[in-house]
């Protein structure tokens, strides 16, 4: 029996169908390393996960998180917060993303400029990548070169503790020692960008209007949280202030202990002083170095006492107004009661 033989042809078909498969499949993965597995693409899922609010994703991007070295070549401590890297902070992000363009250098290295919208804005942000090991080493993969991480001094000014989107941060949070006790505290923050972000603070006693803040990539900002009393903290003052004269008044001598009132008289006091408030200081507050400081405001009160001449014996009444002055510094303390200092 003879053995068969192979066509030459038929040898030749398969060798060129094996050629094209083996071309189709090198052009696919060139395609895929071209659109999804890209830069530009790299990017453009970046940009959408902040946009989506997945923080998480957005952050552990390669080459997003910055090491010691990164941190030390910014000024900032190795435990700079990143309380602000989650989900439930950004205000927006990056919205309508198209690439611009997408420059690939001689060492592998491509600049990827992006254009987007954060909130009413159109920004345009170049990022800067390059090649990491591929992926089943056939499929790019890529980091950033720089990272796009900002970072955000924050300043709460008269108040510890402030809001950014759904999250509420004290400033104290990393310190010790005597800055635990500053009026005014500035802490860095590293956040994700691009992004938008709205600060703001609100309570009984303390209110920030909210400030909008735009922290694009690889960028150093500031904001200030600017926290006043509110009508509250002024009427509970108030009150304070009330109280206190109304007990200055309710002391039956010339001179009330430790009252910002009194008077001396010549003759003869035959009857017990009698004192009213005629007018109490308005209070107002401003920030000051240390407390929220009332500055020396005008009372009037008013005395009622029998006194007897000692010049020519006869009695009258000294019936008159005193004005005077009053001055305070008022902090908030940790159970949110307040302390009233008189100057």
């Amino acid at each position: 029996m003879r053995g068969s033989r192979v066509s030459p042809l038929s040898v030749a078909g398969w060798v060129g169908l094996a050629v094209l498969l083996v071309g189709a499949f090198i052009a696919a993965l060139g395609a895929l390393n071209q659109t999804v597995y890209g830069s530009s693409s790299f990017i453009e899922r970046y940009l959408s996960a902040i946009a989506n609010d997945d923080i998480a994703e957005a952050a552990t991007t390669p080459g997003v998180a910055l090491d010691d070295a990164e941190l030390a070549a910014l000024g900032l401590p190795a435990n700079v917060s990143t309380a602000m890297l989650r989900t439930g902070v950004i205000e927006s992000g990056p919205e309508d993303v198209t690439i611009m363009s997408d420059v690939a250098r001689a060492d592998g290295t491509h600049t990827v400029t992006a254009s987007y919208r954060l909130a009413d804005a159109i920004v345009q942000s170049s990022f800067d990548v390059r090649p990491i090991e591929p992926l089943y080493g056939v499929l790019n993969r890529w980091e950033f070169a720089v990272s796009p991480l900002a970072v955000i001094d924050v300043t709460a000014a008269h108040n510890p503790t402030f809001t950014v989107g759904s999250l509420t941060l004290d400033a104290r949070a990393l310190k010790s020692g005597d800055e635990l006790a500053a009026f005014t505290q500035v802490t860095p923050y590293i956040a994700i960008a691009p992004a938008v972000y709205e600060f703001s603070y609100s309570s009984e006693l303390l209110e920030a209007v909210p400030v909008t803040l735009q922290a694009d990539a690889s960028t150093r900002t500031a904001v200030t949280v600017d926290a006043q009393p509110t009508p509250a903290f002024v009427e509970r003052v108030q009150f304070k202030v009330d109280d206190f004269l109304s007990k200055c008044a309710a002391q039956p001598v010339l001179q009330p202990a430790e009252c910002p009132f009194g008077i001396e008289i010549d003759d003869r006091v035959t009857g017990e002083p009698e004192w009213s408030i005629i007018s109490s200081p308005q209070v107002t507050l401003t920030p000051g170095e240390s407390s929220f400081d009332m500055p020396p405001t005008e009372g009037v009160a008013h005395i009622t006492v029998e006194v007897q001449s000692l010049f020519d014996g006869h009695y009258y009444t000294l019936d008159e107004d005193r004005p005077f002055t009053l001055a305070l510094s008022a902090t908030i303390t940790p159970d949110d009661t307040i302390d009233i200092q008189l100057k």
